[in-house]
């Protein structure tokens, strides 16, 4: 009895190789300045003085891009600042 295996190829489309994507963060009224400097430092991997000043241009501005790449690590990124209800957008 022969037995019939396939391999499975990986198709990953150009698209998703070489688009950039933007994680945008807005501002709310529910968070305090420590809560999205820390979870921007978890999201992101930045110092405390970066998370501060993307912190502050969000609570001014009311939004602000605080990534930019693969889609895949957008929604990585998104996810962990979501974890805490913060309000994301991926931009592609």
């Amino acid at each position: 009895m022969k037995i019939e295996t396939k391999e499975v190829e990986e198709v990953v489309s150009i698209s998703e190789v070489t688009t950039i994507s933007r994680v945008i963060l807005f501002n709310d009224n529910y968070h305090t300045f420590n809560q999205v400097v820390d979870q921007l430092q978890k999201a992101i991997g930045c110092s405390e003085e970066i998370a501060f000043s993307l912190a502050y241009t969000i609570h001014t501005a009311g939004k602000c891009e605080v990534f930019r790449g693969k889609i895949l690590d957008c929604v990585r990124v998104s996810s962990i600042l979501r974890e805490i209800n913060l309000k994301t957008q991926i931009i592609t």
